[in-house]
């Protein structure tokens, strides 16, 4: 007998893979794009992620956006407050997957983990929202001067649920290395286990 458990691990696990599939799509159709005009940056920008990462994930919720019905989606909603924990929401029949867009240098190979999302901010959106499950799309870019390349092969996505949890003491994030191997856990788990972890916020 499958239990409530498997059926709700099985349906991100679903869902990853559906997220995946449409953004490896945006990036055939727009594999790479200059930054800008040579004339405004005659000796190049310096291929630092930070220098770009606004940018590029504006390129990719816009070319979602602009290309929905390619792909089967009814919208895509792009405009979220700063605050949000989701870059943009991808629109299905009676389906919402809230996606945010994490980008990396794919020429900078990296074992260290990386700020994911407050605690916070992440345990009270899920006991708040039953129905919200956060998807995070990585994507691996390559910088040759002005122009940004995406890399195929790196671009996967991820749920902050099936992640290792770690919190940093001193902000209060959940940190996890983008290739991280996933555990798969339950929604109540995964509260619990962020509820265990933090250590600067009571919650409740």
């Amino acid at each position: 007998m499958v239990t409530r458990g498997a059926n709700e691990i099985a349906r991100i696990v679903k869902e990853l893979a559906y997220v995946k599939g449409i953004f490896l799509e945006v990036i055939s159709l727009l594999p790479s794009f200059d930054i800008t005009d040579e004339k405004v940056l005659p000796y190049g920008l310096r291929p630092h992620t930070r220098s770009v990462s606004w940018r590029v994930e504006q390129v990719i919720a816009q070319q979602t956006k602009s290309n929905a019905s390619m792909r089967g989606l009814d919208s895509v909603e792009i405009d979220m407050p700063d605050t949000s924990l989701h870059d943009c929401v991808l629109l299905r029949k009676r389906s919402r997957a809230y996606v945010n867009i994490k980008i990396t240098n794919s020429d900078k190979k990296s074992s260290s983990r990386n700020d994911i999302a407050a605690v916070e901010k992440l345990y009270f959106q899920y006991k708040a929202n039953p129905n919200y499950r956060i998807v995070y799309a990585v994507f691996g870019f390559r910088f040759n001067n002005l122009t940004i390349t995406f890399d195929t092969d790196s671009m996967h996505t991820f749920s902050p649920q099936f992640l290792p949890i770690y919190v940093n003491p001193r902000n209060d994030k959940i940190q996890a290395e983008y290739r991280a191997d996933p555990e798969a856990r339950t929604r109540q788990e995964f509260l619990t286990l962020l509820q265990n972890a933090s250590q600067s916020i009571v919650l409740k």
